[in-house]
């Protein structure tokens, strides 16, 4: 895990670690872990949406469970852009991308657009920036034109990411790899 721990000094695109992994992998974990290390305080940008009472108890269980280690929770499912750039010289963790991408899709949101403002946003923070993924291309073909969709975006925006971030991980079982690591000059 060393070789994606963050030092206040990371910033912009040199500071932004993209985590991907499957569902249940460790990938929030690990992301969380990379900024505890740093002093706080920390900003969770947090983009799901309480559509069933499942949700509901789910977005509630990890917001009491991130009170307790000084992490300030944005509730924003549209707008991360425009958190990461309100919030520039915090350290943040996003999660999750693929959510994000999700309301995008479903309130009709140019997806290339917001894509592009997700980059400036990240190229200008003070702060390091990590940034947690579903990784969704790794299954079947989905059976529907909207499900396709969205595995093809997310392809797409992770791909885009990961070109422009200094680090990338892919978690497995708990298992971080490292798939790229650009260390500052």
């Amino acid at each position: 895990m060393s070789g994606v721990m963050l030092n206040l000094s990371d910033t912009g695109l040199a500071g932004t670690v993209l985590v991907l992994g499957g569902a249940r992998s460790g990938k929030s974990r690990l992301a969380e872990a990379c900024l505890t290390a740093l002093p706080g305080p920390r900003l969770y940008v947090a983009t799901g949406r309480a559509w069933d009472e499942e949700m509901r108890a789910r977005i509630a269980r990890h917001k009491a469970e991130r009170a307790h280690a000084g992490w300030q929770t944005v509730e924003e499912p549209l707008d991360v852009p425009g958190v990461l750039e309100r919030h520039a010289s915090t350290p943040a963790l996003l999660d999750c991308l693929t959510l994000w991408l999700t309301n995008l899709l479903l309130d009709e949101r140019d997806v290339e657009a917001e894509s592009v403002r997700l980059l400036q946003s990240l190229s200008v923070r003070l702060a390091p920036t990590v940034l947690v993924g579903n990784e969704v291309g790794l299954g079947i073909v989905p059976d529907n034109a909207l499900a396709r969709r969205f595995r093809d975006e997310a392809g797409r925006l992770h791909q885009r990411l990961a070109a422009e971030a200094a680090r990338v991980v892919f978690v497995a079982a708990g298992l971080p790899m490292i798939l790229k690591d650009q260390k500052p000059v």
